[in-house]
């Protein structure tokens, strides 16, 4: 039917030109923004993602911030250690110098001058130790502790795996029927019969209960029972066996009971896989919370600080005779000593906080990586599409010309 009240051609050129042209201002808006998902409208699912994982990049850096800072603390500490560990040689060198016999008063006294002006300087290189306000060798630290904490990363603790500590055992190379408190005359486990642990394992999100059995042998070795846990659990459970103490220890990262079973029978075990009784299932409690600190430790290098590295070296000490020399001398050996331990102790810590912030700044990679995944657009493909909406926006705007022409040719009919 032909209208000139109805063009339905142009109505359809005109809705595909329009559609055109969203697509193309969205085409414009990646090329110039560089991004797939600039805002919540693009996607909102993967926005959402995209800015908490982009806070996460934050906190991160926050954290290598507080890293940095806490490192160059120790840095200046172990600076100053080293300085005082120097000025303990020069001390010991005058106070072996004084040990001679054939030296004059004039001598002793020279001498003894060096020693109290080096010694006197030990106070000051340590007082001088601060960094943003923190000494760790002046006995201060932080907020007037001998500690302080530094946040290793963004997110907190959480609770640690279950565990369940039993009895001891002997070497893990020996069979199960030799270990006393495993089976013995005096009321130990019995395997003559069949005797199997008992697993109730229950999901991490609550949803299922699952029962596992590990059967025992007399003839296994600790070594087996424990391959054979990990195995007859598929992983779920392992144990752990302390060659040193011969404590055994049950792990799982979700929620379990256990119990010793004989014929089928719950059955006292002894204490040997826990603290169960007869009749009654033990029960794996969780670990304790992880931390997201490390504790930095400090010290005090001053002088005669009571415990600490520079105790006996103390301003009693004199080297004005042999003998009071050689009464120095011992204490500056223990002092060196003693210094050295602890500076090997704020070594350690300042590799842990290295370590982890070489981890962080990978993570942080990682994240803002996965971040790119999510929202960057493919300024290629974009490109190319860019080209070809553009060819359809002059095709549309063509059709739509020529629809809008069809009605005209009602005229023909008229003539």
């Amino acid at each position: 039917m032909a209208s000139v009240n109805t063009n339905y051609g142009a109505l359809v050129a005109l809705q595909s030109l329009n559609q055109t042209g969203r697509d193309l201002e969205q085409v414009q808006q990646r090329i110039n923004t560089g991004l797939k998902v600039s805002s919540a409208k693009d996607n909102g699912a993967v926005f959402a993602i995209a800015e908490g994982q982009r806070a996460r990049v934050a906190s991160l850096g926050a954290v290598m911030d507080g890293i940095d800072r806490a490192t160059s603390v120790i840095d200046v500490g172990l600076s100053a250690g080293e300085a005082i560990g120097d000025i303990l040689k020069q001390l010991k060198e005058k106070g072996v110098a004084a040990q001679a016999t054939d030296l004059s008063d004039d001598q002793r006294a020279a001498l003894q001058a060096d020693f109290n002006a080096l010694r006197n300087q030990i106070d000051q290189i340590a007082n001088a130790a601060t960094f943003n306000g923190s000494n760790l060798v002046n006995g201060t630290n932080v907020g007037g502790s001998s500690t302080f904490n530094v946040m290793t990363t963004d997110i907190g603790g959480s609770s640690g795996a279950y565990a369940l500590t039993g009895g001891t055992l002997l070497a893990g190379t020996d069979p199960l029927s030799v270990h006393g408190n495993l089976e013995d005359a005096s009321g130990g486990l019995d395997f003559s019969t069949a005797a199997q642990l008992r697993f109730s394992i229950t999901s991490t999100d609550g949803s299922e209960t699952t029962t596992l059995n590990v059967d025992l042998s007399s003839t296994d070795t600790v070594q087996q029972f424990i391959d054979s846990v990990a195995s007859q659990t598929s992983g779920r459970v392992t144990v752990e066996y302390d060659e040193e103490t011969g404590d055994l220890s049950l792990h799982s990262n979700e929620a379990f009971t256990v119990g010793y079973y004989v014929s089928d029978t719950l059955t006292d075990d002894g204490g040997v896989f826990g603290a169960g009784a007869a009749g009654t299932a033990m029960t794996g409690a969780p670990g304790a919370a992880a931390t997201n600190q490390l504790t930095v430790t400090g010290f005090d290098f001053t002088l005669g600080a009571t415990g600490q590295a520079l105790e006996n070296l103390t301003s009693s000490l004199n080297i004005s005779t042999a003998s009071g020399a050689a009464a120095a001398v011992t204490a500056i050996d223990d002092a060196l000593v003693n210094l050295n331990r602890d500076l090997a102790t704020m070594g350690a810590q300042a590799k842990a906080l290295e370590v982890q912030k070489t981890f962080l700044g990978k993570l942080s990679d990682s994240i803002e990586a996965g971040i790119g995944n999510l929202v960057d657009a493919d300024l290629a493909k974009e490109s190319a599409r860019l080209q070809a909406l553009q060819v359809k926006q002059q095709l549309g705007a063509q059709a739509l010309s020529i629809a809008n022409q069809a009605p005209s040719i009602v005229l023909s009919f008229f003539r």
